[in-house]
């Protein structure tokens, strides 16, 4: 358990980081950095129970995803400034570079290995949000026409 909350307290560091390089508004930093540190702890959580970094970044951008609708419905602003600070913990940058490392040494088979695996954790993340964007759409459909039909009764 103390391990989750020194990842999320990290996580919590890097997502505030990016939300200052991008010019986050100062009222939405303590939710941009809590979606983040939310989404790593669920990517580890969802790495360690899948035994699969791909399942991992999908449930983490699920997360991500989920918590930013809820920030911006709060705060009455745009998704993206809460998504892209808290998605970067994300982004598989090490192993891009792994990849990339592989090529310079001509290594085509840990190359592809690594690159495939990259890709796959690239996709996750898009299909994560895109998912939970679709799913919250369906959800408040469903909710409005729940209550048009009450208000005819």
């Amino acid at each position: 358990m103390m391990h989750l909350f020194s990842q999320f307290m990290l996580a919590f560091v890097a997502t505030l980081g990016f939300a200052i390089i991008f010019r986050v508004p100062v009222r939405h930093i303590p939710a941009c950095v809590i979606v983040g540190g939310l989404g790593w702890v669920t990517y580890l959580l969802s790495d360690y129970y899948f035994s699969s970094p791909v399942m991992g970044c999908f449930f983490g951008a699920c997360m991500v995803g989920l918590c930013s609708i809820v920030a911006a419905r709060v705060f009455k602003e745009a998704m993206t400034i809460f998504t892209i600070p808290g998605i970067l913990c994300l982004v598989p940058g090490a192993k891009i570079f792994y990849t990339m490392e592989a090529l310079l040494r001509s290594d085509v088979q840990d190359m592809a290995q690594i690159g495939i695996q990259t890709l796959m954790m690239a996709g996750a993340i898009a299909m994560g949000l895109l998912v939970m964007g679709a799913v919250i759409k369906v959800f408040f459909a469903i909710i409005s026409k729940t209550v048009s039909i009450k208000d005819k009764l």
